[in-house]
């Protein structure tokens, strides 16, 4: 029996079985964590958003201003559908709003393995603070509304097949917890790169001895 080469043993591994489609609030890393996620894994990302701006041929908030958020959600049902039925696994990330949707909820169980990756509001707010491009908080205070949709969304995310926590760790920390998650919940051993980290350059200072001054002799005792 020949043995197997480490590279044929891991591309012999069984890999993900269906999408990956990551759900949380808007800050929750869903794309940070979902390229990272997907590197590791050896699997191909998507992002639901990205999708459908491509889609529209212009940005979210755009359509959110011209059509109104109803049109925006059918348009994000659909372009979700299609990625979870018409491609082979890989990893979605998804927009705030879209598991609160029932129908694109009941494609994603049918069609994918839900993950919620769960934040609390503060680290939402740090996450949040530079960015323009997010309709729903430039209707108030952030941390309102945040706090707002929270209170609407986390019993809903909470339907998610797997729940992680994104905090303020660094990000492969969370990728992490997302693989030992996914191996636990499907019961293999999935086949993944080890992050690579460079850890910085320090220099380190020479120590000298003080200099001293040679005493002069002046013949006193």
């Amino acid at each position: 029996m020949t043995a197997q080469l480490p590279d044929q043993a891991e591309a012999a591994s069984p890999m993900l079985p269906r999408t990956v489609v990551l759900v949380g609030l808007m800050g929750a890393g869903k794309s940070a964590i979902g390229r990272r996620l997907a590197a590791r894994l050896n699997l191909p990302f998507r992002d639901a958003d990205t999708e459908i701006e491509a889609a529209a041929g212009c940005s979210i908030a755009e359509i959110f201003a011209r059509d109104g958020e109803p049109v925006f959600r059918a348009v994000e049902r659909r372009i979700i559908a299609r990625l979870l039925t018409e491609e082979p696994p890989h990893i979605l990330a998804t927009g705030g709003g879209a598991f609160m949707d029932a129908e694109t909820r009941a494609t994603i169980h049918d069609h994918g393995l839900s993950v919620w990756l769960r934040a609390e509001l503060d680290v939402l707010i740090a996450r949040t603070a530079r960015r323009t491009n997010r309709p729903l908080l430039n209707q108030g205070d952030p941390r309102d509304v945040l706090g707002r949709l929270m209170a609407l969304r986390y019993p809903i995310y909470a339907e998610a097949d797997l729940t992680v926590v994104s905090d303020e760790r660094p990000p492969d920390t969370t990728v992490e917890l997302v693989i030992d998650a996914l191996e636990a919940h499907f019961g293999v051993r999935l086949p993944h790169r080890t992050p690579h980290h460079h850890a910085p350059h320090k220099t380190v200072p020479t120590k000298t001895a003080p200099h001293k001054t040679p005493q002069k002799t002046d013949g006193k005792s």
